[in-house]
């Protein structure tokens, strides 16, 4: 059987950081998660779903991402139930996150700062992004110091003999 989410969303209220009796983090959030199709006034309908994430990963979540963040979580759903305080069965269904990535740079989904001096380090992207131009290196050089190459057949001298060992035959 499998059991494996993806969720891209938004999250709709700041993370909910906890410590167990045995001092294991704890980060409950909720995400706000865009459906795929429109209702009958044009508008997209969101879902909301409860996750939740452990250890590590938990501190990150509560320090790093507030209302509103851009998150993606990647887990598995897990059902839950109790008795309510009104003696009825209360079920809930979670997705216990195994990652969460933080999909837009910290300062850009607005709002205060939180006291952490955290900032992502700087990404070489390999030349991509920049806004220089870049040679193509499979581009021929623009200086052709007068050599034509338009009609040049490269299998001209094809019907030849090559004159190689055995030896240097790799069958």
């Amino acid at each position: 059987m499998i059991n494996r989410v993806v969720l891209v969303g938004r999250l709709t209220k700041d993370p909910e950081l906890k410590y167990t009796p045995s001092g294991i983090a704890v980060s409950r959030f909720t995400l706000a998660v865009n459906r795929t199709f429109s209702n009958q006034q044009g508008e997209r309908e969101a879902d909301f779903i409860n996750c939740v994430v452990w250890r590590k990963p938990a501190e990150n979540v509560a320090n790093y991402l507030k209302k509103g963040s851009l998150a993606g979580v990647e887990g598995r759903i897990q059902t839950s139930s109790f008795e309510g305080q009104d003696g009825k069965r209360v079920f809930m269904t979670e997705v216990i996150a195994d990652s969460v990535q933080f999909l837009e740079p910290r300062n850009s989904s607005g709002g205060e700062q939180r006291g952490s001096s955290f900032s992502p380090p700087p990404q070489d992207f390999g030349g991509y992004g920049q806004s220089q131009p870049q040679r193509n290196p499979f581009e021929a050089p623009a200086n052709n110091q007068g050599f034509s190459r338009g009609n040049e057949d490269p299998f001209a001298n094809a019907g030849k003999t090559i004159d190689i060992s055995d030896d240097d035959l790799p069958f």
